[in-house]
């Protein structure tokens, strides 16, 4: 890989890591409601779910889609089913100590395995290994999986960075539920590419 690849690779890692989207969304709820500690599973669950993810694809899961489109219409059907469970989750969120079950983070493997029903890390690792790994070699699949370590895990901590600071203000009970409702709502949200025709 050249370098102008390698730098036009980053700036693409960068955008997509660091722009909203259901983990993001996530990230900075969970930030919000259990501090950054809390949420450290959660955000390497998610960095390093993805470079399995992108590795993964890049080893042959692209030529599934490719071989049996019907596979990539029943994604997207999980996808939007998971991902609205998930709003409504997040919508019904006890505040920390409130007693119960929701009152807990994603836990790593949790957010490890909602890498593969996430309609926006399915985009972003199908366009990278598309784009920078064409010839799909081990080591072009590895370059794009290692450029996206580096990247994704410190681009999406910001957002549960985001997310403690915002706890600030999220001290009544009624904002912090408020907080939580459009959180959700923007989680439903994210869902509008992948239902569009």
């Amino acid at each position: 890989m050249t370098y102008d690849t390698l730098a036009a690779l980053a700036v693409f890692a960068f955008v997509t890591s660091i722009t909203p989207g259901p983990n993001n969304i996530m990230l900075m709820t969970s930030g919000a409601n259990f501090g950054f500690r809390r949420t450290v599973p959660h955000m390497l669950g998610v960095g390093l779910g993805f470079v399995l993810m992108v590795a993964l694809v890049g080893a042959g899961l692209m030529r599934a889609f490719e071989t049996w489109p019907l596979a990539a219409t029943v994604l997207k059907v999980a996808s939007v089913l998971y991902l609205l469970w998930l709003a409504w989750k997040m919508a019904h969120a006890a505040a920390p100590g409130a007693g119960g079950g929701a009152g807990r983070p994603i836990t790593f493997l949790q957010a490890a395995a909602f890498q593969w029903v996430n309609p926006k890390a399915w985009a972003m690792a199908l366009t990278a290994v598309a784009a920078y790994a064409p010839t799909r070699t081990w080591e072009a699949v590895a370059a794009v999986a290692l450029v996206f370590g580096a990247i994704n895990l410190p681009a999406v901590s910001s957002w549960t960075v985001l997310g403690t600071q915002i706890a600030r203000f999220l001290t009544a009970p009624g904002r912090l539920r408020a907080f939580n409702w459009t959180m959700a709502a923007l989680l439903v949200a994210s869902l509008y590419p992948v239902l569009r025709p």
